[in-house]
């Protein structure tokens, strides 16, 4: 952790961009912060960190980002550490043990209810991209922002972002009351409940004005690269071939990013193709993008819900 000293200013050197994200903070909020606390000017430049300003100022600065780096590396070394000398295992039956991933939010435990599931989030932990494809009911969306939750309480990444395209499904947005958000905000209320679930209301009204969890529709990704960040696509479904192609090429360092959807239930209009049915044969055998897949059978609602699946499944017109 070498630094050259001289008054007024005084550099800190990083080892890798991982290292970096993890110091500047979600959304670069550690480098605002120590700017505006000790009245400094910070600059980042070939992994040094470059603090300048008067010297108090900057030595109070570069202090606070050492104990940053400090506890980043510490942290950093933690994870690398093998929690069992026991190969890891896959889940592949029903008989397997379903307690290998739990989180703790809220008081409430929360945790695969199937063998499926569990595979599921062994695959969130274990690849870059996931794809869950399964029926309504099935957890593909609540056990991903459990996960995501998870991942920002332990400061794997420093921030959560879901997001959903706006499809219209038989109501057009220019009849709906109110400005554009209260147009929108129907359609990503599903990823709000879910977070209200797993946080206190308070906690996640700070994460959201603080940039630390966003919620946003697709169409607000585009031009973006979304580094250091837990990222999810609810109702994948509903992406065009265009909008699946934009979402996945938004993927930044130290990111991971799963999607969602039910492909029984496309509302795209004028019988375009489905992005997320598209890509299971576009990304086939690409390392690192594992497809997931639940079934009836996992379902976690009402009992009824389903009949209702293999009712429909079974209809004929």
């Amino acid at each position: 952790m070498g630094a050259k000293s001289e008054p007024g200013k005084k550099i800190l050197k990083l080892n890798s961009d991982e290292e970096a994200i993890r110091l500047f903070g979600s959304l670069d909020e550690n480098l605002r912060f120590a700017e505006e606390q000790f009245k400094v000017k910070i600059s980042a430049q070939n992994y040094r960190l470059i603090i300048t300003g008067s010297k108090n100022g900057v030595e109070q600065a570069f202090e606070f980002f050492q104990e940053k780096l400090a506890e980043s590396r510490v942290g950093s070394r933690e994870e690398e550490k093998p929690k069992s000398t026991a190969p890891a295992k896959h889940v592949t039956d029903s008989g397997a043990n379903l307690d290998n991933i739990q989180f703790h939010h809220k008081g409430k435990l929360i945790r695969a209810k199937s063998s499926h599931q569990s595979e599921y989030l062994e695959a969130i932990v274990r690849n870059d991209i996931v794809m869950c494809i399964g029926p309504a009911g099935t957890g593909k969306t609540y056990l991903a922002v459990a996960q995501a939750v998870d991942y920002l309480k332990k400061r794997k990444v420093g921030r959560v972002i879901l997001t959903r395209p706006a499809v219209e499904a038989g109501e057009s947005l220019g009849f709906l009351p109110g400005d554009l958000y209260a147009k929108i905000n129907p359609y990503l209320r599903p990823l709000y409940d879910a977070l209200y679930d797993m946080l206190e209301y308070d906690d996640v009204a700070k994460y959201l004005e603080r940039g630390i969890i966003e919620v946003a529709p697709l169409a607000y990704m585009r031009g973006r690269t979304l580094s250091d960040a837990f990222i999810i696509l609810d109702e994948g479904q509903n992406t065009t071939h265009d909008q699946m192609k934009m979402f996945l090429t938004r993927l930044g360092i130290a990111s991971k990013l799963v999607i969602t959807g039910d492909i029984t239930q496309i509302d795209l209009p004028g019988g375009k193709k489905s992005g997320l049915i598209e890509c299971q044969k576009i990304l086939k055998g690409v390392k690192g993008i594992n497809f997931m897949y639940l079934t009836e059978s996992d379902v976690v609602r009402h009992a009824l819900v389903k009949d209702i699946i293999r009712a429909y499944d079974r209809y004929v017109p």
